[in-house]
């Protein structure tokens, strides 16, 4: 039975911006994928929690950034799982409950300069394939030769999470960086006004 080749694009969205939704796009017209799911992390465990808008918020902002496009989809399963979540658990309990995915792993050259440090990593190389977008910076890596891992040859957008919030306390016009509605729902909610909680 051929499978779907679903690829999980996980992240805290916080928020969700251009960059993200340029590199879905990219990977499911490129990358061999039959679609692309959004899997929205409540709690990274390699990143701190302070700026970290509630998580219905940062939901609905990637349900209004992708809004209308059959190719992606929100997935929300850590939500209900133990925290903070990581990659393995998530992966094994999608791979149970839709038996009919082949399910691939995208992520950038950095997160493979860490990879080791993931629980269960080695599970995960020997499990599922791993679609590695570039980063400036983190080409020599001795992952990049495993036979799990293809590097997908996207656009590098300098564009961050980071940088949207800083630029937000600033009180500075980015529209153009993000969705539309989801720079109006933004806007219309405050978020990210205080510039301490930004980093």
């Amino acid at each position: 039975m051929i499978k779907n080749r679903v690829g999980l694009y996980f992240g805290s969205f916080n928020p969700i911006h251009n960059g993200h939704t340029m590199l879905a796009n990219y990977m499911v017209e490129y990358a061999g994928l039959d679609s692309l799911w959004f899997v929205i992390s409540p709690h990274n465990p390699f990143k701190d929690k302070t700026s970290l808008l509630e998580d219905r918020h940062r939901l609905y902002m990637v349900e209004l950034a992708t809004k209308g496009d059959e190719r992606f989809e929100i997935c929300d399963i850590e939500f209900y799982m133990p925290q903070p979540s990581y990659t393995i658990d998530t992966l094994v309990r999608l791979s149970e409950r839709y038996p009919n995915n082949e399910f691939c792993l995208i992520c950038g050259m950095d997160n493979l300069q860490n990879f080791h440090k993931w629980k269960n990593y080695r599970m995960i190389l020997e499990n599922y394939n791993l679609l590695v977008y570039p980063r400036k910076g983190y080409e020599n890596n001795k992952l990049v030769h495993h036979k799990a891992v293809t590097v997908i040859n996207a656009p590098e957008i300098e564009v961050s999470s980071s940088f949207i919030r800083n630029a937000i306390a600033q009180k500075k016009d980015i529209r153009y960086f993000m969705n539309p509605l989801v720079y109006k729902y933004i806007i219309d909610m405050h978020f990210y006004e205080d510039l301490s909680q930004n980093i």
